[in-house]
């Protein structure tokens, strides 16, 4: 699959929801009060990583166009699942949202059993971020390429270890890719979020990580992390030294985070048009679009029946890769 078509697809719905589609969702939601109380946030990973910052950020901007309070709420676990499945649990009524990231397109195929269902106990209100992903490792490690790290753990089986965020996180699922594609035996050690796999490759405990750009830029510029490659279509403005996987020649080695707002399945479709109006408007305002770039977060929009169409192509995509990983998750 083409990712950059699928991802400018995606993107481009920014221009019809902003036209006919904004026009819609504004005479569906003046029938209905809502919102009257604080709405429920929940962010499925731990304070600190991307998803938090993301959503804390568009949690604030809600709250100013709705007029009322909007709470984050934190809830980590079985790689963005129990927050998941948190929200899918919680009364349809427009006062629960989740921030969803990529590994909601992996669970039904690498997990042997959810407590909900992605499709069916989950609404979709549209997407609001992507988010490029760095290859970086230990700068201690003797790797510094893409093929060197391949050769590396070629030459010392289990000795590269990867740190993820977690089984069906991205950074998981490229480290999967990475050692099925090259056929190479690695460790892959999954944490509770990125920041704890982040710290542990900071401290020399594993040797390599997939991270969000703006998150790697820091520790980049202290030396403390080298970058081997780019995983996303095109070389990143935080990072225009460090080449794409493709360009280092795995075309294959790709991983773009995506961020969606999803309610509980069953929430009236007059809010869920409101909140993707409201949403599309947030991530279209000059201010939100440059404090989302700043922390590495590319904005994007979309319907919610555009995003059903690529979620189901993400599904696609991310289970070739789990089955022939042979990966599984509890």
């Amino acid at each position: 699959m083409n990712r950059s078509k699928v991802l400018c697809t995606v993107c481009g719905g920014l221009a019809a929801l902003m036209g006919l589609g904004t026009t819609m969702a504004i005479a569906q939601s003046t029938s209905i009060a809502y919102p009257t109380r604080p709405i429920r946030f929940i962010l499925p990973f731990p304070p600190g990583g991307g998803t938090d910052i993301l959503g804390r950020l568009l949690a604030q901007k809600l709250s100013e166009e709705v007029g009322q309070p909007v709470v984050p709420e934190n809830r980590p676990g079985a790689g963005g699942n129990v927050g998941n499945e948190a929200a899918a649990k919680s009364p349809p009524d427009g006062y629960t949202l989740v921030i969803c990231t990529t590994s909601l397109a992996v669970s039904k195929t690498l997990y042997r059993k959810l407590g909900y269902d992605p499709e069916k106990d989950l609404a979709p209100i549209g997407l609001v971020a992507a988010n490029p992903q760095v290859l970086a490792v230990h700068p201690s490690l003797p790797a510094k390429s893409v093929k060197e790290l391949v050769q590396l753990a070629r030459s010392r089986p289990g000795s590269v270890a990867f740190g993820t965020g977690g089984a069906g996180t991205t950074n998981d699922l490229v480290a999967q890719l990475f050692k099925s594609s090259n056929k190479v035996d690695v460790l892959i050690v999954p944490y509770k979020g990125i920041t704890p796999a982040t710290v542990a490759v900071l401290g020399g405990h594993v040797s390599a990580v997939v991270i969000g750009v703006a998150s790697a830029v820091p520790y980049v510029r202290d030396g403390k992390l080298r970058p081997l490659a780019m995983l996303a279509p095109k070389r990143s403005s935080m990072l225009p030294e460090v080449a794409t996987a493709a360009e280092a020649g795995y075309p294959g080695l790709e991983a773009v985070l995506w961020y969606v707002v999803m309610a509980p399945a069953g929430t009236p479709q007059p809010i869920i048009a409101r909140l993707s109006e409201v949403f599309a408007r947030i991530v279209a305002s000059p201010d939100t679009r440059a404090k989302m770039l700043a922390v590495g977060a590319e904005p994007m929009t979309s319907t919610p029946q555009e995003f059903t169409a690529f979620y189901r192509k993400e599904v696609e995509r991310w289970g070739k890769v789990i089955r022939e990983a042979g990966a599984t998750a509890d």
